[in-house]
């Protein structure tokens, strides 16, 4: 009945046969007396110079990364358990029937609205020992203060962190009747509460969204680094904080789950605990249904460099393991695998007993003397108390590595028949009648049939023990968790002048916008104030992107400093790290570069410290690449910079179809908080930048800014006066031209005007087309499109307040309609990215006007820019034509 593990899952060790059983044990005793005599320092000694000269001999053999399928923590090292037991077992009672009391209410009178029982259920003692024992929330910002641990909750875990904010006083009943109900929840004089952690829905209490699986581990790391960061560059001490993550074993299957672990490894993060809630199963199934995935984990965690806390068993167990002398139940164990566990999970303590201890006469003499329900009530190490305590100390305490508990859970743990361990548990939304009473008799809940039956809310007295312990933990532990607090200090901005001067009046100087804003980044670095607090951030392309003279200005972050002397240390651009370097380069990793802008850009909430992230990158490796972290980190109010740099599909010229960029504006319109801008010249690009860190660290609102950056060098004309308005808002009158009076003779159509419209790079390719236009007898308008977002959203804007009517409420002139009619004639849009960005504005092109957009639809190609511009159909010619045509066609 109990599978064992397959050949291809078992390491050499395991299949070895002992040839001389005398002499291992020889060996064998030899060790056990070293260890009594000598102490196991001494021990680890040998077997490190024993694993020394087997690799000098290549024997072949190196240790095995997994260790026995028992608790890391023996139970005699354990430390005192420092809490009530009782009260606290209790207390996970009443969130395990609150939580599954708000989820089934909501799904019987709202069938569609979903939510998740199972996954908290298994979590429950996980999260408790944290609340009660270890997640210290921020005290303040003042000195000697704890500015907090980081908390990144399981997502389908998040209606237990309701219950207990509801027990707490910080959820009201009403609350908890409105979970997944955010809309309708204001007109009943209640808070909606969202499905998953999400600090946009709910400012005041989420701090980190975590709903979209594998982006919550990664940006735990990132950020855990981020304190680090701070520490070293003298911002913010952030010694004696963690970061505590609880995952799901399913959701270390996303590639963003692991694909930092050895950055964490590598920068000693000691802040950083993860714990894994391995309840073995998915939604659909079982995580390793024929392996074992703690075991796959440890092995994964262990060879990344992590300290490896396994948390496997309760304390029921370990009387079995005493006088478990021939050592049949670890083996039974080591070869059960998780679908056969699951079963055993989902079946009661009779199935128990005739299948996993009947299997051989061993482990049957173990469970003489238990009853059926005692074999039944075994506690796996995730739902015993006092073994996750030991782990989580364990774990707190451990130095120089970060660390992972790979807790064995249940899913679905105590609802019986109903869910307990089955395929369909994730999925459990409803209870009828007999599995509520089974419930509440299997928690001990304090509940009657028919408070049972109708699914009541449970809270104690005030006064009662439970609600006296349940505060008195938390008010040690520095007040309520999860909570978001956004103080934090103003900072200034220095006057756009002083460091901009030379892109607001460029007087016709030839150089690309990425190189202007280089520039604006360099003067800003030494700005006293804002300074310090500006976070530049790449993946890998600081050359590429002129920033190399950077290095030597304020140096690249390095945890240990520069151990070598760099190979180009004699240059004027030599690689320089430092430990109190500014510059986060993060390798070839987009997803590792926006974790640590989110963690930059988020540290005014999470730290109480406002920084400036400014992360530069190519624009196709962006929203393209990693959009749902950016997702996320606008769903965390996200403050800073996101700068698209060689962007559009023209601009890069040989790179092709996967570097050039003709979509990110059309996914960055889609984040209501990202205000995204295509500037063509870099005095645009100033006034963009210099209103963004205004809007950010001056003013504190909640957006971010995308601006995409040109590697085109070409010729920089100063601002027009009065343009900086239009600028931010969308678009600006650029220049007009009057027609060639001569050729104007010669029009066959009575039209003699035309406005063109462009953005970014092909602006000037619309600037080309205009003049052309003009010799031709044509009157020529150019505004110069910064944001076809913006004009989007100002139009949509006018058009709902319009629809709503409301007495007394202008609408309003959307702001491209207002800049258009003082021109004439019909719209030609051009720009460097798909057709739908500039189609986007054509509800709010004047009646009557013909709108033509062209864009570069399709896949990227390698050649020369002028090349991709006429194959495309974006360059100036090809803007002619269309005007021609847009007027009736000119003379031949």
């Amino acid at each position: 009945m109990n599978a064992p593990l397959p050949p291809h899952l078992l390491s050499p060790q395991d299949t070895l046969a002992d040839i001389d059983p005398q002499e291992t044990a020889e060996w064998r005793d030899a060790f056990l007396a070293l260890v009594a005599t000598e102490g196991p320092e001494r021990a680890r000694f040998v077997l490190q110079e024993l694993v020394r000269l087997a690799r000098t001999q290549r024997v072949g053999w190196q240790p095995q990364l997994n260790t026995p399928y028992v608790n890391t923590v023996a139970a005699q090292a354990q430390p005192t358990f420092p809490g009530d037991l009782a009260i606290e077992e209790r207390l996970a009672s009443l969130m395990r029937w609150n939580a599954l009391a708000m989820v089934v209410r909501a799904n019987q009178a709202y069938g569609e609205l979903g939510g998740h029982i199972a996954s908290y259920a298994s979590a429950a003692d996980l999260f408790e020992s944290g609340f009660n024992h270890f997640f210290r929330a921020r005290e303040g910002v003042g000195e000697g203060q704890h500015r907090g641990d980081l908390v990144f909750f399981q997502p389908h875990s998040a209606p237990g962190v309701y219950a207990r904010a509801f027990l707490e006083g910080h959820l009201t009943e009403n609350d908890l009747q409105h979970y997944r109900q955010e809309i309708t929840a204001p007109s009943a004089g209640a808070q909606g509460l969202s499905s998953y952690p999400h600090p946009w829905l709910m400012p005041d209490f989420w701090q980190f969204p975590t709903g979209s699986m594998g982006i919550g581990p990664i940006s735990s790391i990132y950020h855990a680094r981020f304190m680090r960061y701070l520490t070293h560059r003298n911002l913010l001490n952030c010694e004696g904080r963690k970061v505590w993550g609880v995952f799901g074993d399913g959701e270390m299957d996303e590639p963003e789950s692991m694909s930092a672990l050895t950055l964490a490894a590598r920068e000693g993060l000691d802040n950083l605990v993860w714990v894994v809630n391995c309840n073995l199963q998915r939604l659909d199934g079982p995580v390793r249904g024929n392996g074992r995935i703690i075991d796959e984990l440890e092995r994964l965690f262990a060879g990344a460099g992590w300290n490896v806390v396994k948390l496997v068993w309760g304390s029921d167990w370990d009387g079995l393991f005493a006088r478990d002398l021939t050592g049949a139940l670890v083996r039974t164990l080591e070869g059960t695998v998780d679908g056969q566990m699951q079963t055993f999970a989902a079946k009661d303590g009779r199935f128990n007993r005739d299948n996993f201890f009947g299997q051989n006469p061993e482990l049957a003499a173990l469970a003489q003397g238990m009853t059926d329900e005692q074999i039944d009530r075994l506690k796996r190490g995730g739902h015993d108390l006092v073994k996750i305590h030991a782990a989580y100390a364990a774990a707190a305490a451990h130095k120089g590595q970060p660390t992972v508990i790979l807790a064995h859970t249940k899913k679905g743990y105590g609802m019986g028949t109903a869910g307990q361990g089955k395929m369909t548990t994730h999925s459990q939304k409803k209870l009828d009648d007999t599995d509520l009473i089974e419930f509440r008799n299997r928690f001990n809940l304090p509940l009657t049939d028919a408070q049972a039956t109708s699914l009541a809310f449970y809270k104690p007295a005030e006064d009662s023990p439970e609600m006296q312990y349940l505060r008195r933990h938390r008010q040690q532990l520095g007040g309520y968790l999860p909570r978001r607090q956004t103080a934090c200090d103003v900072l200034p901005v220095p006057p756009l002048a002083g460091y901009a001067q030379f892109a607001l009046q460029a007087d016709g100087k030839e150089m690309s916008t990425t190189m202007a804003f280089v520039r604006m980044l360099g003067t800003l670095l030494k700005d006293a104030t804002l300074g310090p607090r500006i976070v530049p951030i790449v993946a890998d392309e600081a050359r590429t992107f002129g920033m190399a003279n950077l290095f030597k200005q304020v140096g690249i972050y390095s945890s240990v400093g520069q151990r070598y002397a760099p190979e180009d240390i004699g240059s004027v651009l030599s690689y320089r790290e430092a430990l109190d370097g500014q510059i986060l380069e993060e390798g070839i990793s987009e997803a590792g570069a926006i974790a640590s802008w989110t963690a930059a850009a988020t540290s005014y909430s999470v730290h109480g410290l406002a920084m400036l992230p400014f992360y530069i990158y190519y624009s196709m490796f962006g929203f393209q690449r990693v959009g749902d972290a950016i997702w996320a980190a606008a769903d965390q109010r996200a403050r800073g910079f996101l700068l698209g740099a060689t962007s559009g599909r023209t601009t890069l010229g040989g790179e092709g179809l996967q570097h050039q960029d003709g979509t990110s504006h059309l996914v960055a319109a889609t984040i209501p908080n990202c205000k995204a801008y295509d500037p063509a010249y870099a005095g645009e690009m100033a006034v963009i930048i210099d209103a963004g860190m205004r809007e950010m660290v001056t003013e504190q609102r909640d957006v971010f800014y995308y601006v995409t950056l040109m590697n085109e060098n070409y010729a920089q004309p100063d601002l027009p006066a009065g343009a900086a308005d239009g600028v931010l808002r969308g678009c600006y009158v650029f220049r007009s031209y009057q027609g060639n009076v001569d050729a104007r003779k010669g029009l066959v159509s009575s039209q003699s005007s035309v406005t063109l419209m462009g953005s970014g790079a092909i602006l000037t390719e619309v600037v080309k087309a205009a003049e052309q236009l003009a010799s031709e007898g044509l009157d020529v308008t150019v505004l110069s499109v910064t944001s076809w977002s913006e004009l989007a959203r100002d139009g949509v804007a006018c058009e709902q307040r319009a629809l709503a009517g409301e007495e007394g409420v202008e609408p309003g002139t959307p702001w491209l309609a207002a800049q258009l009619a003082a021109t004439s004639g019909p719209v030609v849009a051009a720009t460097d990215y798909v057709r739908a960005v500039p189609e986007t504005v054509r509800a709010f092109i004047p009646e009557g006007r013909k709108y033509i957009t062209l864009g570069t639809d399709g896949f990227g190609r390698s050649d020369t820019r002028a090349a991709l511009r006429e194959f495309f159909g974006v360059d100036a010619q090809a803007v002619a034509r269309a005007a021609r045509s847009a007027i009736g066609r000119l003379k031949a």
